[in-house]
């Protein structure tokens, strides 16, 4: 049933916005978004090789235009909001990317994107303004998950994209400095742009990895005619017309929404995945790698493996079974359980090479996936976080190895510690599409992880490019 208010929560969640300066944010939420930056800065490098990155940064450079903000990696100056499209789908393309535990969330990947190509073009951004500014875009773009409580297998819409348009534009919007007259309408002129679905996920189309890109281009196009006075609806999340009224029937919690607003920060929240998949088969590989090693069981001795998951699981990355068994492309891959599974019990890791054109036809794995069975139960199925799974190994000999997980690594109930990402920065960097020179990926690192004394944040870019 749509309700809406005469003052729509959106002149609540800008004010907020607006008032926090870098010394509001708790020192956990300084870390938090430091990791994150680290991160999504790691997977772009990594994403620079993948599927379809070459024709959209081609694509860029071909319509010209003035040169404001970088390409990582690959260096071309476009104008900004085409920077944070390539950029950003980059950063997706892996599907490596942080997410938010409770709503199947990539905050990351559209608000840093966007944010580096804002602050490069303004210049001289100093890093606490841009860790303030990632963290409150990230902040609220994670509230209007949380308020309306469901997984895009729920509702069809992709949770990175919609509500990732709203979180980058005000990480843009507290980069320009916006007054709140502004904001309020560059969330307006954005929410025009707002949309993303899960459709893409089922047919493993490369423009999944595009719907972040997306996100992130607007964003920087809705805050800069925003700074130019242009305007947009100013009931965008409340209005008879708003978002939860549109998209989601006015079904929303404001008080999720709202709840220590100002003192707690969900970007302190994200998850960093160990593995480069849907995080829907963490839980299931992390299970799988664990048994394996334990009892030393070789892909010869398999008979057949039984995994047990959510509901919302087995739509996402169990069903069609005949392409999640034998992937079409590294999208069906990563959206795969029977492909990942099967990955971890005969090379016993899942990386980032395993989702090339030549791994994904590898005989060796594709027969073991092709031994993969997947059901759904219902105590298995979370609406917030990732499904549980229960892996159970049945070998040829009869016996049968069973394990349950229930939080994912990389979690923030099972983290990655900062030395772990620094880690899969040093790997994402070697994928990527250019070399980069140690020396500067050392720096980069450096100045990630000292982000709050950089007098302009471009630097960590021009030595990624």
């Amino acid at each position: 049933m749509q309700r809406y208010r005469e003052q729509d929560v959106v002149f609540v969640l800008v004010k907020n916005i607006l008032s926090i300066k870098y010394e509001d944010l708790p020192t956990e939420a300084v870390e938090a978004t430091k990791k994150d930056i680290l991160d999504t800065l790691a997977t772009t490098l990594a994403g620079s090789t993948s599927d379809g990155i070459k024709v959209v940064q081609e694509l860029v450079c071909d319509w010209g235009g003035k040169g404001e903000s970088t390409i990582i990696v690959y260096g071309d100056k476009v104008p900004s909001l085409n920077a944070a499209l390539v950029n950003a789908t980059m950063a997706h393309a892996c599907d490596y990317d942080d997410y938010h535990s409770l709503i199947a969330l990539h905050a990351g990947v559209s608000a840093i994107p966007a944010s580096l190509a804002i602050a490069e073009r303004r210049g001289e951004v100093t890093g606490k303004e841009f860790i303030t500014a990632i963290a409150l875009g990230i902040d609220l773009m994670c509230r209007l998950g949380i308020s309306i409580g469901l997984k895009p297998a729920t509702h069809g819409w992709h949770n990175t994209s919609v509500y990732g348009a709203f979180g980058s534009t005000a990480a843009c919007g507290k980069i320009l400095g916006l007054d709140e007259n502004k904001m309020i309408n560059a969330l307006g002129i954005v929410y025009s742009q707002a949309a993303g679905n899960a459709q893409c996920m089922r047919d493993g189309a490369l423009s999944k990895r595009m719907q972040p890109g997306f996100a992130a281009k607007a964003a920087v196009l809705s805050s800069l005619l925003a700074e130019r006075g242009y305007t947009g609806a100013r009931n965008s999340l409340e209005g008879k017309y708003g978002l939860f009224n549109v998209y989601h029937r006015g079904k929303y919690d404001l008080t999720a929404l709202t709840f220590g607003l100002g003192k707690s920060f969900e970007v302190c929240n994200l998850a960093f995945k160990p593995y480069p998949s849907c995080a829907g088969t963490h839980n299931a590989i992390g299970a799988t790698l664990e048994l394996v090693s334990q009892y030393n069981i070789k892909p010869e001795m398999i008979d057949k493996i039984v995994v047990s998951i959510g509901e919302d699981s087995q739509h996402i990355v169990c069903e069609p079974v005949e392409v999640k068994r034998r992937p079409r492309v590294a999208v069906d891959a990563q959206f795969s359980l029977p492909y990942t599974v099967a990955r971890a019990v005969v090379h016993r890791k899942v990386c980032l090479g395993d989702f090339s054109p030549e791994a994904i036809t590898d005989e060796a794995v594709l027969q073991i996936a092709q031994s993969v069975e997947t059901q759904s139960m219902l105590e298995l199925t979370s609406q917030r976080g990732v499904d549980p799974a229960i892996v159970e190994i049945k070998t040829m000999d009869g016996k049968v190895y069973s394990k349950r997980m229930d939080i994912p690594k990389g979690s923030p109930k099972n983290p990655l510690t900062m030395d772990d990402l620094i880690e899969k920065f040093r790997d994402c960097a070697s994928y990527s599409a250019k070399s980069i020179p140690q020396k500067s990926i050392e720096r980069a690192i450096e100045l990630i992880l000292n982000l709050e004394e950089v007098k302009d944040v471009s630097q960590v870019i021009q030595l990624l490019s």
